[in-house]
């Protein structure tokens, strides 16, 4: 068969034989895209700081009952020795990695949940809160990556998805964040926009190092997944996308999907934006 056919039909986008390991599993989006990889036929490594108990039964609500394989691995990715200790356990049960998903992070709180500071300016924003998400979304992405690697040099192929926003991409425009009722305006805090800014150029970094080693490292971008949110904020929302709405979790499935598949066999470095539009103005 020649490599056209080979890559020719629905085939391509088939994850049947391959084992995906996605950090922030038990997440919104963590949830459905290992639901959608294991429907697509991949073993899933699920990947968060929960219980594991608590990892598989959130992926058993959102793959429907599903008996396909899964691991849940308890992890902390800012601590070294837990995450080589999460790669090692996922080598053992399915004897390799051949995709990452890495969608852990921290983003920002609003509201009741927001920790002291995180809701005011960026000249009162603390420098905890700075250090904390620099400890896990740039050294936490550091070393799920790292780890990752080295296996799959050891296999001398892999595939790694990581996951941005919008803001590693644009500043936000915090008019968005302005609830109808007087009061102070939130904003978008410093700390999600710069960490989140790493992802691309990190990417690139990766993409290229690693391109004729059988690796290849691409990022998504999404932006507004609706989660429960107020009223208010999916009017604004609304009012400031081309596309008029919030984005449901299950619309990035098919972005991921189509990375971690054979159907973007020629894409490495690349930066897939699934925003309805939010950059585009």
């Amino acid at each position: 068969m020649s490599s056209d056919n080979a890559h020719s039909g629905l085939d391509i986008f088939s994850l049947r034989g391959k084992t995906a390991l996605v950090t922030g599993a038990a997440g919104l989006v963590g949830s459905e895209i290992s639901a959608a990889m294991s429907a697509a036929g991949a073993n899933i490594v699920l990947v968060d700081r929960l219980p594991e108990t608590e990892i598989i039964s959130r992926f058993k609500k959102s793959s429907h009952g599903s008996d396909a394989p899964a691991l849940a691995i308890s992890t902390d990715i800012t601590n070294r020795d837990s995450v080589d200790s999460m790669t090692a356990k996922a080598v053992d049960r399915f004897n390799a990695i051949d995709i990452l998903v890495h969608l852990a992070a921290i983003d920002a709180k609003f509201g009741e949940n927001a920790p002291d500071g995180a809701d005011g300016r960026f000249e009162t924003f603390p420098i905890d809160l700075w250090k904390r998400s620099i400890d896990v979304n740039i050294t936490g992405t550091f070393n799920v990556t790292q780890s990752i690697c080295i296996q799959m040099l050891k296999q001398k192929s892999g595939n790694i998805i990581l996951t941005g926003s919008t803001y590693s991409l644009v500043g936000p425009n915090n008019d968005l964040y302005k609830p109808p009722a007087p009061g102070n305006p939130m904003v978008k805090p410093v700390d999600y926009v710069a960490t989140k800014s790493f992802i691309p150029n990190y990417t690139r970094y990766l993409a290229t190092h690693y391109a004729k080693q059988g690796i290849r490292v691409n990022c998504i971008t999404p932006h507004g997944v609706e989660n429960e949110n107020p009223e208010w904020f999916k009017e604004n929302f609304a009012r400031m996308s081309p596309m008029g709405r919030m984005s449901r979790a299950s619309e990035l499935n098919g972005p991921f999907i189509f990375l971690a598949s054979e159907a973007s066999s020629y894409m490495t470095g690349s930066t897939l934006v699934v925003d309805g539009g939010w950059t585009a103005w």
